[in-house]
């Protein structure tokens, strides 16, 4: 890819602990995604972690579903058509929110780690600012669910077989 990914990452309080080498991995997962996706141009994503409470307020505001979540999307984009950054150019896809103590319960959870679990959430989201929506389910949700895997295992994060709670 020609065009440069620009991903802002930052946190909502000092409180907020992001581990050593996940800045890093979530650029690496966004700009996997727009390679996958086949993007043209260059593009700016702003990824923020928060704790639980935070985005619970959030997935309140926006949502009307008052309680925490792992991650939330934020598109500024419709149909392939994002809002331009004046200064640089880039089109500017929209934000992401991650809850690192979902992130931490979850990789917990599921029993791979917590760069595989930042990982999925940030590759999940991407396809969300992309356009793409798991919510009614049937072949959208099955195509999401192959597009990401395909990005995590590229990207080293390949999912385990304790990633179903049933066993599978």
């Amino acid at each position: 890819m020609k065009d440069s990914v620009k991903v802002i990452i930052s946190r909502s309080s000092k409180e907020v602990k992001v581990p050593t080498g996940v800045r890093l991995l979530v650029r690496r997962c966004c700009t996997a995604v727009l390679v996958n996706e086949k993007f043209e141009g260059s593009a700016e994503i702003s990824v923020k972690f928060v704790d639980d409470d935070e985005i619970q307020a959030l997935n309140r505001e926006y949502r009307n579903i008052d309680k925490s979540t792992d991650v939330l999307s934020f598109p500024l984009g419709e149909n392939g058509v994002y809002d331009i950054n004046n200064d640089t150019g880039a089109k500017m896809l929209g934000d992401i929110v991650i809850s690192i103590d979902h992130a931490v319960e979850q990789a917990d959870t599921y029993g791979h780690s917590l760069e595989r679990e930042i990982g999925f959430l940030t590759v999940h989201s991407m396809l969300h600012l992309l356009g793409y929506d798991h919510e009614q389910g049937g072949l959208e949700a099955v195509r999401m669910r192959e597009k990401e895997e395909t990005a995590l295992t590229q990207l080293g994060l390949k999912r385990n077989g304790s990633y179903y709670m049933d066993g599978e």
